[in-house]
């Protein structure tokens, strides 16, 4: 029995996947929309692209737990299989019109085609974004300033002080008695500086593209009939007042958890949608508004806008509102599925490590102020993004950086002959300029419009101080 069983050919190692027969896989799985019955019933090409570059991410990048390189194997596998999804774009393409010189020296105008205009601007941008973070994390391999435990060995040596963190899994950092040396919590904040470059331009971007998503109807129709109804009577007075400063308006809210905060989101994003309508008149569920002018619907609409750049600015890790879900879900501009998605999984990818170097910047100060940890410990990441905790030492040591870089420097984007540093002043100006101009001698106040409206970039670009490659063009 045993010699038959010697007899017998060995099964042959199967081998790993070629290449090509991964493209197989991935490229037909989208085809189907995911749904490998192939009765037709997956998901439209856009969101199925979507819905790729995000599984990719999660599965390449995972919880970032810890500020170290990534392994060559994911890094190659991430940046293999993400050309594979982007490809798509450059299949996406517009008609321009070029000349063309022939053989007897005439000159004649066609048409020749080129990618999409916002595709051929905005996926270079992002792929320099998604390199610098890598590239960060890969600076952080020979650093021996700090160090991590596992929360199971802390315990172990009963030095955890302070509540219990909310993100219980991950490692606790430890730096020396002593602290960072001068030399490394620089440049650890030099590093800080640059996430937090890479983070606002994937948010802008990010922002831009929702903005240009059509609305879907299922959308529209879940909405209330009136912008007081969607943000309550107390939101709605504050915003429709003759004065209105956004932060102080900020500060009276509850943003204590981030369940508030997105509730706030999406309800002021749903306002601003209904009074959008109704200024172009496409609402006909009420007659809303008959005493309330075009001019002070485009006011609220400014000043809820203004609000929600600001609460994208200091909850950068807020999930998605239900209008944007809307948008991703029902789009179907391949284009603007994969700028989206790629935006956002480099957004979520830099707002992680930012959070780590966070991890590493709090460790150390507690070496120079002890009683504050055994005070109050080290606060929830829901605490840690509404106080905003650190922000006064974070500034004066950023501010002694050396070679601190705009986003501009970043991305090589050129200024615009000032244009930027003079609307920043007149966006910080409005309100202050609005206060002024309500009050006439007799003490009455009058509401002040502006003739020029701003543009959804054009805010995003004056509270992140950055220039859209787009507008060069």
């Amino acid at each position: 029995m045993d010699q038959q069983d010697s007899n017998k050919p060995k099964p042959k190692p199967s081998k790993p996947p070629s290449e090509i027969d991964m493209v197989k896989e991935r490229f037909s799985k989208l085809l189907l929309g995911e749904d490998m019955s192939g009765a037709g019933k997956g998901v439209s090409s856009a969101l199925a692209l979507s819905n790729a570059i995000t599984n990719l991410a999660a599965s390449v990048f995972g919880e970032q737990s810890k500020l170290q390189p990534m392994s060559d194997e994911r890094k190659a596998r991430w940046r293999r299989e993400v050309d594979w999804l982007l490809s798509v774009t450059d299949h996406i393409v517009e008609f321009v019109p070029s000349k063309q010189i022939g053989k007897d020296g005439t000159c004649m105008e066609i048409m020749t085609t080129r990618q999409r205009i916002d595709l051929l601007m905005n996926i270079p941008a992002l792929r320099k974004l998604d390199a610098m973070l890598i590239d960060t994390l890969d600076n952080f391999k020979d650093q021996n300033e700090f160090w991590y435990v596992s929360k199971t060995e802390e315990d172990a040596e009963g030095k955890s002080n302070g509540p219990k963190s909310d993100k219980w899994w991950l490692p606790t950092v430890k730096v020396p008695p002593e602290g960072l040396s001068d030399t490394a919590r620089k440049w650890i904040y030099f590093q800080k500086d640059s996430v937090t470059q890479v983070l606002k331009a994937a948010m802008a971007i990010n922002a831009q593209v929702l903005s240009e998503m059509e609305i879907p109807e299922n959308y529209i129709e879940s909405l209330p009939k009136n912008g007081r109804e969607s943000l309550g009577d107390s939101i709605y007075k504050c915003i429709t007042e003759d004065y209105f400063d956004p932060t102080q308006f900020l500060s009276t809210v509850d943003l204590s958890s981030e369940h508030k905060v997105l509730d706030l989101k999406n309800r002021i994003e749903a306002s601003i949608v209904i009074w959008r309508r109704k200024m172009t008149n496409k609402d006909s569920k009420s007659s809303w508004g008959s005493a309330v002018s075009h001019e002070k619907r485009e006011l609220f609409e400014d000043r809820a806008e203004t609000i929600l750049l600001l609460i994208k600015q200091k909850f950068p890790g807020l999930p998605q509102s239900s209008l944007e879900i809307s948008k991703i879900q029902y789009n179907l501009d391949v284009g603007q599925s994969i700028l989206e998605s790629y935006s956002r999984v480099i957004e979520s990818l830099a707002y992680t490590v930012q959070s780590r170097i966070e991890d590493v910047l709090y460790a150390d100060s507690m070496t120079q102020n002890p009683s504050q940890e055994a005070r109050s410990g080290r606060p929830s990441m829901e605490e840690d993004k509404c106080q905003n905790s650190g922000e006064e030492m974070e500034s004066s040591q950023l501010s002694e950086t050396p070679g601190s870089m705009t986003l501009s420097d970043f991305m090589n984007w050129p200024s615009s002959n000032g244009r930027d540093d003079t609307e920043r002043e007149n966006f910080n100006g409005e309100m202050e300029e609005d206060r002024k101009s309500s009050e006439d001698k007799n003490g009455s106040k009058t509401p002040k419009y502006s003739n020029h409206k701003k543009s959804y970039w054009d805010k995003i670009e004056l509270l992140y101080a950055i220039k859209s490659p787009i507008q060069r063009h």
